[in-house]
């Protein structure tokens, strides 16, 4: 470093051309410095890797083994290759993801395991999954903060040093109770009163902070409540929609703990993936704003049941209303205004209620039938 050796090569002159004057040796402390995001410089900029058509970026998912990793990467690998896209987590994965493509261990708030992962794949997208949901987040605010936060700024700094393209998911969690409901804009006050919320709005104006200031290709969709048949609900206030199937198919009746009456939005998990690889290959310059609402279809327990009770009318279903997630779900959106995505960058869902029943049927009914071939 030519700085510092010229440095210390004029302090020791210094101390050569100063006549005795009964002073102790200057011993010069020399720190090896390399960048840190931690430490930039007011006019420092960073700019992600574009790629050529030949070129496929190479992807880091974070909290992989969530209700959305698993399925993002299989429609990454389909997209950019096998090995192009790596799915991390701290927990061990089941056989079929371990053999499905590459898998490692990660934590994101170990911050130089997170470096090290980046730099020795080569990573150039990151997509940052992990994090601690609604309602588990309020039993624990202590993991839901180091988590939701921590390792959030854990993630900027790495992908700002990188030059990465950044994903950050938020959620119908960002508002609050003082949020207009229907529909809810893109910008708007939103003063959540969850940590996960909270943690979300924190994480969407750094993201845009990030940008703004130094560069940073940070891009941010709120998701709605997001069904899926191939993974458990994991402590969402929106889970419901998702645990009625599962009780449906194998018991035919259905406890809800949200009210009857509660809207919400809601996706298919089909729709809620395309639209997250849709806003990342998106130009960047077709983008107005780094954080859009996405929405597809908006319901209550009440209207789901009659639909499914269409197909399977012996359902039986109750209520028993939690009164905390019944507050959560009040502070809610119950429709999102997703008109700026849907102009900015072409945003179009497939799937809507009598459709997302239909599917989710056709799922469980394929795996029952295989459990009793097997």
């Amino acid at each position: 470093m030519p700085v510092i050796r010229t440095l210390t090569k004029v302090a020791k002159q210094a101390l050569l051309s100063t006549p005795g004057c009964g002073c102790q040796p200057l011993t010069v402390a020399v720190r090896n410095i390399s960048f840190s995001p931690r430490q930039v410089t007011s006019d420092a900029s960073f700019h992600s890797v574009s790629f050529s058509e030949t070129d496929h970026p190479k992807v880091l998912i974070t909290g992989g083994l969530g209700q959305l990793g698993v399925g993002l990467a299989k429609l990454l690998r389909k997209r950019f290759g096998k090995n192009n896209v790596i799915l991390s987590d701290i927990r061990k994965p089941p056989s079929n993801v371990f053999h499905s493509g590459p898998f490692i261990y990660s934590d994101i708030l170990d911050y130089k395991n997170l470096r090290e992962i980046v730099v020795n794949n080569r990573i150039t997208w990151l997509v940052h999954y992990s994090a601690l949901l609604s309602a588990v987040g309020e039993a624990n605010v202590a993991l839901a903060r180091s988590v939701n936060i921590t390792g959030l700024h854990n993630i900027l700094d790495i992908a700002a040093e990188h030059g990465l393209r950044l994903f950050v998911p938020s959620t119908i969690g960002a508002f609050g109770p003082t949020s207009p409901r229907n529909p809810t804009p893109d910008v708007c006050v939103q003063r959540p009163r969850t940590i996960y919320g909270v943690s979300k709005v924190h994480a969407e104006l750094m993201g845009e902070y990030y940008h703004h200031r130094y560069g940073l290709d940070f891009r941010c969709l709120r998701y709605p409540g997001i069904i899926s048949a191939d993974s458990m609900p994991g402590g969402g206030t929106t889970d419901y929609a998702v645990q009625i199937f599962h009780d449906a198919i194998k018991t035919g009746k259905f406890e809800c703990n949200l009210k009857p009456d509660t809207r919400l939005p809601m996706m298919y998990i089909d729709d809620c993936l395309r639209a997250t690889l849709e806003v990342m290959e998106a130009p960047a310059d077709t983008l107005s704003m780094r954080t859009y609402n996405i929405n597809a279809m908006s319901f209550t327990p009440e209207e789901l049941t009659q639909e499914l009770q269409k197909q399977m009318p012996e359902l039986e279903v109750t209520y028993d209303v939690d009164p905390v997630r019944q507050a959560i779900a009040d502070s809610w959106p119950m429709n999102f205004d997703d008109s700026n995505a849907r102009k900015d960058w072409g945003w179009k869902h497939d799937y809507d209620l009598p459709e997302l029943v239909q599917t989710m049927l056709n799922y469980f009914g394929a795996e029952t039938r295989m459990a009793r071939v097997n």
